[in-house]
């Protein structure tokens, strides 16, 4: 068995190492400095209880963009110097944020241990690649992100860091081939456990849905799917286990840059399978029933039926209406709903209708985290194509195609080999046409001036003080649109923990049930991201079937001359909209 030993190593803290709502995201340059992922590390290590630390077993992996592999074996050789009992590592360190959080919660060791916890290597829906982004965040034993009581702290240990710990003897692990690799340093047994987790993530998916209602769906003659979704876990389920063509998987073979591309699965990044869905402008194939894609880490989703795109807002709205009869997992009922404040209110009137717990909190995964843990919330999701419910403790892509391929299975069950089966479009109407329709569209201006983009929100904050004014403002520009009735900075006191999370967003309500807000988003790596929400409700059946930008161009006129986002940011345009 090979020994190793402890050095600890002299360091200086580095400025910025705040993490964000997902941890921390910057550039790969500036992570690949020396000793700047090792001070996170450390500071993270330092912040957690020893009995977390020391004796542990802790799971390291990511989405496999470019630099984890290396970040593996730094984490790995500090985890043996801190005491970490073993290390779980996915097959060429690859394991989806969905996937990493599963593992936490179930997989048992062979001592009947589990995870307490676990850093997970990716900047989600940020481009990969030398030049491009990387990032780090620690989720904890309930499987999901730390808490702002443990990310405070370890911003606060970056800040005043003087050492850290390494075995810088330790061999690095080859984590391309399953197994176990034991190795003996100054507290004890080290192991390294590279597996398939794969398997674990498949296990617990077939406690959820059932695969054989989904199997038969997709055997139907006149059913055609076509998946863009996260790669390594796509063929797995998708192709093995319910059958579908190999054919019908795009850009599903893992890269350390996404091929080149931005792993966003929205309508602007997703071009391929925006255009195969016949949502392009040059679409000359007949489109499949059924589309969908996730992002680099599998835990975000699009979801998109023959020419037609689901907002993120109906789909979690629309997954929480059909739940009980569709799902298995939620045969009993609903514990309870929530959304993220910027996500449009379709999900409050489902909640309403079916008398389910709702709440409403700031953007963050964190938050659900809580309600889930004190059996508050079955289902929640957020209009940033990130949906989930309480069977882990992130958001997960492949979760929500499986949700959605469970309620087109129930809708068609009696009707598999008929001529005309229920679609996606079906579904959404048919949701539309019982609840009402929140017409729905978010701006983002991405790698905005900083300094700018704090000045647009202080003015949107103190334009709050006189409502009068804003409304005489709003008249000059559009005379169609409602009086704005209230406006705050959404501001969440949490119901289990009793915390309080101030400044998470700038409302404006309108009369009418419409909603302006502006939001300063933590996930971007330079810069800043400006998101603008823009929603209306229509109540009436024959008006929610208009063109989704034709419906608010008035609102979203007054969104961009009230904050004058063109003259603070010198935008003309949004970078992406969705």
């Amino acid at each position: 068995m090979v020994l190793f030993s402890v050095t600890k190593k002299a360091t200086t803290p580095f400025d910025g190492q705040k993490p964000g709502t997902s941890g921390l995201r910057k550039k790969v340059t500036v992570f690949q400095q020396p000793h700047y992922l090792q001070n996170f590390v450390q500071s993270t290590f330092n912040a957690l209880p020893a009995d977390q630390v020391k004796g542990a077993t802790i799971v390291v992996s990511g989405d496999g963009r470019y630099f984890s592999k290396d970040a593996v074996q730094i984490i790995t050789k500090m985890a043996a110097a801190n005491g970490v009992r073993r290390v779980w590592v996915g097959q060429d360190s690859l394991m989806s944020t969905p996937a990493v959080s599963g593992v936490i919660r179930e997989r048992v060791a062979a001592d009947g241990s589990k995870a307490t916890g676990a850093f997970i290597l990716t900047a989600s829906h940020n481009p990969g690649g030398p030049t491009e982004d990387f990032g780090i965040k620690y989720n904890m034993e309930n499987g999901g992100p730390a808490p702002e009581s443990v990310t405070d702290k370890i911003f606060s240990n970056t800040k005043t860091i003087t050492e850290y710990l390494i075995a810088e003897d330790l061999p690095d692990v080859d984590i391309s081939v399953v197994g176990v690799t034991s190795f003996s340093g100054p507290e004890g047994p080290f192991d390294v456990d590279v597996f398939d987790s794969t398997i674990d993530y498949i296990k617990l998916m077939k406690t959820i849905f059932d695969f054989e209602s989904i199997k038969k769906l997709l055997a139907s003659p006149n059913y055609d799917a076509l998946h863009g979704v996260a790669g390594n876990y796509a063929k797995r389920i998708f192709v093995e286990e319910l059958g579908a063509d190999e054919s019908s998987l795009l850009n599903c073979v893992p890269k350390e840059d996404f091929g080149g591309g931005h792993p966003d699965p929205n309508l602007t990044y997703a071009k391929e399978l925006v255009d195969r869905m016949g949502l392009g402008k040059s679409s000359n194939v007949e489109p499949p029933e059924f589309g969908a894609a996730a992002d680099g880490d599998a835990d975000r989703n699009m979801i998109l039926g023959k020419r037609f795109f689901v907002t993120p807002s109906d789909s979690v709205a629309i997954i929480a209406a059909n739940a009980v009869q569709s799902i298995p997992y939620f045969a009993f009922g609903l514990k309870g709903v929530a959304r993220s404040m910027p996500t449009s209110a379709a999900l409050d009137v489902v909640a309403k209708n079916l008398n389910l717990k709702f709440f409403e909190v700031p953007t963050g995964w964190k938050f659900f985290g809580n309600l889930m843990d004190a059996g508050m919330c079955s289902i929640c999701g957020e209009e940033s194509f990130g949906t989930g419910s309480d069977h882990i403790r992130e958001k997960d892509g492949i979760w929500a195609v499986l949700a959605w391929l469970s309620i087109l299975a129930f809708k068609n069950k009696d009707n598999l080999g008929g001529d005309k089966l229920v679609t996606v479009e079906d579904i959404v109407r048919q949701h539309w046409g019982t609840y009402g329709r929140h017409y729905y569209t978010r701006y983002d201006y991405e790698n905005v001036d900083a300094e700018a983009a704090k000045e647009l929100m202080a003015n949107l904050v103190s334009m709050q003080s006189s409502l009068s004014d804003v409304n005489k403002l709003i008249k000059e520009i559009r005379s169609d649109v409602s009086d704005v009735v209230a406006a705050d900075e959404f501001e969440y006191k949490d119901p289990v923990d009793g915390s309080v999370s101030k400044h998470q967003g700038i409302r404006y309500l309108f009369g009418d049930g419409s909603r302006l807000v502006f939001r300063l988003s933590g996930t971007g790596s330079v810069g800043a991201t400006i998101r603008v929400y823009i929603e209306q409700y229509e109540k009436d059946s024959s008006k929610t079937g208009r063109d989704s930008q034709d419906a608010l161009a008035p609102l979203v006129d007054v969104a961009l001359k009230l904050s004058k986002m063109q003259e603070y940011t010198g935008r003309s345009a949004p970078t992406v909209i969705t």
